[in-house]
This record gives structure tokens, C-alpha cells and sequence, in this order.
């Protein structure tokens, strides 16, 4: 049976509160549920996150295997293969709902936000190519505190900004979520993972009735 983006959601934040607590339930990891879905797959939802090792999803949100389409990269930046993986998601999976999920104290924030710095050494091209995407967010949160250089930006208000341009990213780049979204068949939510309480919370929601 199907469910809607809202239902999804709160089963996901469910399973984020039993391992805030320490009482995870490790659900669908047996055997014989590895074997039923070797012939297919129907997740409930996708994730797309920072691949920090710290963000481990089907952990972070006590779920099993087949539960989340996951999709990852340094600082949770947007590229062609992400869309593309997203779309796929929805378009052929039906998954009902996208997290994107940022955390705090992350690399690849931070190393935009030094890389303004005057003295900052070169970063490798492709290293740049991803902290380049979170340079407007950067550049907006040193906009409210302009008396301060750009590299003091706080980097968890930068991360959050940028958590925000990800999700609006998404939707202006795909018509195929634009459309899931307007129709009712999606809901995007995205959050801010804290490293040290466990816990999930949500930061920006399109489409979430």
C-alpha cells in the first residue's frame, strides 16, 4: 500500500528517535529479507546526504535494507548524477519522499567557508568544484554581519543556507520532481543532522501537507 509523503516522514522520524534514545529495532536486516529483495526493490523514501562517515542513513533512521535510495556526496551538492538518481527515484521507485540531509560541523562547508580566506592555499579542481556551490551561501551569511571577513562566516548558519539553495536547486532544475511535487506524489524535506545528540531536525519542507 502506498503511503503519502506525511506518512513516510513521520515513520522516518520515528526510527530517528528510537536511535536518539539507544533503543534502535534494526528492522528488515534478516536473512530472509536480504532474499526477498534480491529480485527488486521499493524503498520508501531517498535520501540525499553529505558522505560524511558519520551520516550512515539506514543507522541514523533505524530502518533495513530497501528501505532508502540513497544518494550521496561531499557537502550535498547538486551535480547532473544526482538529479538524474533523484529522478530515477521518483519517476521509476514512486518514492513519495526526498530528505536531504545536512549535519553540522561538515568538511566541505568548512572548507568553503576558508577558502575565502586571502591566504588560502589552492584546492584541488575537483575539490572546488563542490565548495564553489556552497560559496552563495556563504556570501549571503557574511551579508548580515559584513563588519566580520568573509572566511569568520559561521559555518553551521552557512550550512544551513546552503541546506535550503540545495532543495531549491532541486526543484528548479527537475521538472520531473517540480511536477511530483505540484501533483502531490512528493515532498521534499530537508534537515540538519546533529552529530553529537543523534538527532534529526527538520530545517526546510516543500510539498510536506
Amino acid at each position: 500500500m502506498s503511503r503519502s509523503p506525511a506518512e513516510v516522514w513521520a515513520e522516518m522520524l520515528a526510527g530517528n528517535e528510537r536511535f536518539v534514545s539507544g533503543a534502535p529495532l534494526h528492522p528488515r536486516q534478516d536473512v530472509e529479507h536480504r532474499e526477498d529483495l534480491a529480485g527488486g526493490q521499493a524503498p520508501y523514501a531517498t535520501l540525499f546526504g553529505c558522505s560524511d562517515s558519520r551520516l550512515a542513513a539506514e543507522i541514523i533512521f533505524d530502518c533495513g535494507l530497501g528501505d532508502l535510495f540513497v544518494v550521496r556526496n561531499a557537502g550535498q551538492v547538486v551535480s547532473d548524477s544526482v538529479i538524474g538518481s533523484l529522478e530515477y527515484a521518483v519517476a521509476v521507485l514512486a518514492v513519495p519522499l526526498i530528505v536531504v540531509l545536512g549535519h553540522d560541523e561538515c568538511g566541505a562547508v568548512r572548507a568553503a567557508v576558508d577558502s575565502t580566506a586571502p591566504d588560502a592555499p589552492a584546492l584541488p579542481v575537483h575539490i572546488r568544484h563542490l565548495v564553489e556551490k556552497i560559496l552563495p551561501a556563504v556570501q549571503r551569511v557574511h551579508a548580515h554581519s559584513p563588519e566580520a571577513p568573509v572566511h569568520e562566516a559561521d559555518a553551521q548558519e552557512v550550512g544551513r543556507e546552503h541546506l535550503r539553495d540545495t532543495i531549491r536547486e532541486l526543484v528548479e532544475s527537475s521538472t520531473v520532481l517540480s511536477d511530483a511535487i505540484a501533483d502531490g506524489r512528493l515532498a521534499i524535506v530537508g534537515a540538519n543532522y546533529r552529530l553529537a545528540a543523534g538527532r534529526v531536525e527538520p530545517d526546510a519542507v516543500v510539498g510536506l501537507a
